[in-house]
């Protein structure tokens, strides 16, 4: 079956290492973020993946006409942003059939396959993975009866408007049918197009176990790799205590924990927490990186202390700075 990856956002909590890499091109260990997404459909499943994007799609293209994958990809552009909805409808005079449909920064347990199964007994035009957490206000809520047939979805719930705890997880089996729902515009599949679906009974819905991560900041960034550390979801690199690196190069005098350390990385005694640092980056003596994101040939300085801050490649940061949050160089 084909595959479509909604990936039109520009990436703007991961700037400024999108401003020059699209989030779907962002390295998690040994793979694209994009490939994380997709990986829970085996790829004997998967005849083709449709990327629906709009920022620097041309990049995507060209990665994946190289890149050693076992799928062949193609790209939808959005000439303007369309929303989730019209990303998505975007993509109705090349997508045929039953398809599996992911936002595009999901990291998660899912296997696709019972969802598969599901939508096969159930009918109907779509069924989506459902994840229970504490507050479901960041998110779309979904109400389910005993055949698992989702008869309510509301999209971020205030407080007194939440009936459920199960959210929408960004991970859906369609029928083509859905097309004939999606307006020709600008639209929101989760406001405009699952509340009538599940008014007329055609969603199903299936709560799954496990991880379910949104790795669009930072810190949920720093739970991602941490996941796919844990998991073992990586064919090249090598793990060593918590952290995983590219080569078996390491810096001993470094304190590493939870982190992604790539190729020609050069640590001194720095203390790294929940970290990613891409190929080249230097870090000084005495400094502490705590759920931050080093890019490529980025230098920190020595005494340097980073809290969930991402760092430009080929970026300087001097001694002694001390910053929490957003990015460098500082936005003006």
């Amino acid at each position: 079956m084909q595959v479509v990856v909604l990936a039109g956002g520009v990436g703007s909590r991961l700037r400024p290492w999108t401003n020059s890499i699209p989030k779907p091109l962002l390295p998690m260990l040994d793979a694209t973020l994009l490939e994380r997404v997709i990986e829970g459909v085996p790829n004997h499943l998967i005849d083709e993946v449709v990327v629906a994007g709009g920022y620097k799609v041309d990049m995507i293209k060209d990665y994946f006409a190289t890149a050693d994958v076992d799928f062949d990809i193609r790209i939808v552009p959005e000439d303007k942003p369309l929303g989730t909805g019209g990303a998505l409808g975007n993509c109705r005079d090349i997508v045929s059939g039953t398809f599996a449909c992911f936002n595009g920064d999901i990291v998660s347990s899912l296997h696709i396959e019972p969802l598969l199964n599901l939508h096969s007994n159930n009918g109907g035009i779509g069924s989506l993975a459902l994840w229970e957490v504490e507050d479901p206000t960041r998110f779309g809520i979904v109400g389910i009866d005993e055949n698992q047939r989702i008869t309510k979805f509301k999209e971020k719930p205030t407080p007194d408007e939440v009936f459920s705890n199960l959210i929408n997880a960004g991970s859906y089996i369609f029928e083509d049918d859905i097309f004939d729902y999606i307006p020709r515009k600008k639209n929101s599949i989760e406001r405009e197009v699952f509340p009538v679906l599940a008014e007329d009974k055609l969603l199903n819905g299936q709560q799954f176990k496990g991880y379910f991560i949104d790795a669009g900041t930072p810190a949920s960034w720093a739970d991602g790799v941490a996941k796919c550390i844990e998991e073992k979801r990586f064919s090249k690199g090598k793990v060593i205590a918590s952290s995983w690196y590219a080569t078996s190069n390491q810096s001993p005098q470094a304190t590493v924990r939870d982190s992604m350390i790539e190729a020609n990385v050069t640590l001194s005694n720095s203390t790294i927490t929940s970290s990613t640092l891409l190929q080249g980056a230097k870090v000084g003596s005495d400094s502490r990186l705590h759920a931050s994101m080093i890019g490529r040939d980025a230098v920190i300085g020595s005494n340097v202390r980073l809290s969930g801050v991402v760092v430009e490649n080929g970026s300087t940061v001097p001694d002694g700075t001390i910053a929490e949050g957003g990015q460098w160089p500082p936005t003006v």
